[in-house]
């Protein structure tokens, strides 16, 4: 793709204030642009990777924030109507509401996606917001190197590719001196992940980790289990209701063609070669042990980090042992069971074993997918009760505590407990921080955020062993420090990927 050359963005905004200062008396930035107006040589200048539709979703709203400028965008697909969401309209509806247009995409059939989608979204944007009515200043790509070859004044990069790419696309713009901020995971892969984080160190750019969140639900209950409520902790168990997406058990045999302005070999990326098939592509990549991380990847991030960040968990899981569904299939009016190595199971659950921390004993983390839940506690059982579709549940030697999935509204059961050890049996108001603001301010101060990549290695450990474990279909032991299985040298393996040529990391 080619693109015209053009001035650095910086040295026009250089030239065009000293060419004001020499014709006129300088006056406070504030007066000429009014108190809410930023200068474009404070904005942070945003390449923006990955225009499916959670992309375009988070765009919508990002752009409208002062402190930023979008300048361009990148994605191997040009544009389609074939994306998969959670809502058919939701991606048409908040392109209406940004660009205050309630006809745009009347004639588009299915879920819009796509880098021309991005650009339309970025140039219609800031046209509006221009005097003159006019922006065309978003450059467009496929591949995500070239734009980190051109784009030379870009700040930070956001990425928001399937999970298979974002280490490469991060540790290629770590590498060019960009800040880096990354929707969960940091990687599919436990080298990757490292290699990452390490990457963040040396280069000293700052980093966010979209799941980052302050919740105050931790914090409560971390103070109800130091104040003995439900003695001596034992075990934290979360369960989610993903995936919410198909699930396969084995590779499509069928060959579709590709479709028109689709770059399939820039999607795969370092995933060895296979032809194209919708069931990778989209939001469902997330199912397959090659391109994503599976439900634990996709939600556990949300209730997990804020877990370990208040809980003190600062190390990586010492075992991790997992079972998931199995599936069969009727060969010739025989039954037999299917060996699935290339996708996550319909349903799993995993447990982790942890060491001894600063502020806990050494305790047990279960975690539940696809309808999965732990047994219903009886306290729960005698009035009735079920525990909630999605939770987090707290179990000590004299007693539990329940809260909601990201552990809000914590409550000790039974009721009359609460009531003994709070003074009332309804749960704390909750209050919740998030993503929003904070990596922009912290990406224009070049410090660390509170999300950064430096602070998610024992989570990022935790959460890949589990599809490591799943993929051994046994317990295994790890040693963090080396980043080693010890107790099954075959399973070494699920740690790394098997690269194509020039993708080497």
């Amino acid at each position: 793709m080619k693109h015209e050359k053009k001035m650095n963005r910086r040295k026009f905004v250089g030239t065009s204030t000293a060419a004001v200062a020499a014709a006129f008396t300088i006056v406070p930035r504030h007066v000429m642009g009014g108190l809410d107006h930023i200068a474009p040589s404070d904005k942070l200048n945003l390449a923006y990777i990955g225009c499916g539709t959670q992309g375009i979703r988070e765009m919508s709203h990002l752009i409208t924030n002062p402190e930023l400028q979008i300048t361009s965008v990148c994605d191997p697909n040009k544009f389609s109507t074939d994306y998969v969401d959670w809502s058919l309209h939701n991606i048409r509806d908040n392109m209406r509401r940004v660009l205050e247009d309630p006809d745009w995409g009347e004639s588009l059939e299915g879920i819009p996606g796509g880098r021309d989608i991005g650009k339309e979204l970025v140039d219609n944007y800031y046209a509006k917001k221009s005097s003159s009515g006019k922006y065309k200043g978003c450059a467009s790509y496929s591949d995500f190197r070239e734009l980190l070859e051109k784009e030379k004044d870009i700040d930070a990069v956001k990425v928001m590719t399937p999970d298979h790419l974002h280490a490469a696309v991060s540790i290629a713009s770590m590498k060019k001196g960009k800040h880096v901020v990354i929707h969960k995971p940091i990687a599919n892969r436990m080298h990757e992940a490292r290699l990452t984080i390490e990457t963040a160190r040396e280069t000293g750019v700052s980093t966010h980790l979209l799941a980052w969140s302050q919740r105050s639900g931790y914090g409560v209950a971390l103070d109800w289990i130091k104040r003995g409520a439900i003695g001596k902790l034992q075990e934290i168990h979360n369960w989610s209701n993903r995936p919410v997406w198909p699930q396969w058990t084995a590779n499509p045999s069928e060959t579709p063609k590709l479709p028109d302005g689709f770059d399939w070999d820039l999607w795969l990326g370092p995933v060895p070669d296979r032809p194209y098939h919708p069931n990778y592509t989209h939001a469902v990549f997330r199912g397959w042990y090659d391109f994503g991380g599976g439900s634990i990847a996709d939600m556990g991030h949300y209730s997990l980090w804020p877990l370990f960040f208040e809980f003190g968990i600062n190390t990586a899981p010492t075992s991790a042992h997992a079972s998931g569904t199995t599936t069969s299939t009727i060969n010739n009016h025989v039954s037999r069971g299917e060996h699935n190595n290339v996708a996550f199971p319909y349903s799993c659950i995993v447990k982790f074993t942890f060491p001894e921390q600063e502020q806990l004993p050494p305790f047990k983390l279960f975690w539940y997918d696809g309808g999965m839940k732990p047994e219903t506690p009886d306290e729960l059982d005698a009035k009735d009760k079920e525990l909630p579709r999605q939770g987090m549940m707290f179990i000590g030697d004299k007693g539990k505590i329940i809260a909601d999935f990201h552990c809000g509204h914590p409550k000790i059961i039974p009721e009359q407990k609460m009531i003994e050890f709070t003074g009332s049996a309804t749960p704390p108001e909750e209050t919740v921080k998030r993503s929003e603001n904070v990596w922009v301010d912290a990406f224009k101060k070049g410090l660390q955020s509170p999300g950064s990549f430096l602070k998610a290695g024992p989570v990022t450990e935790t959460i890949l062993l589990g599809a490591v474990a799943l993929r051994a279909g046994k317990k295994v032991k790890y040693d963090s420090e080396n980043m080693k299985i010890t107790n099954d040298p075959e399973a070494n393996q699920y740690l790394y990927r098997e690269y194509r040529k020039g993708w080497e990391l």
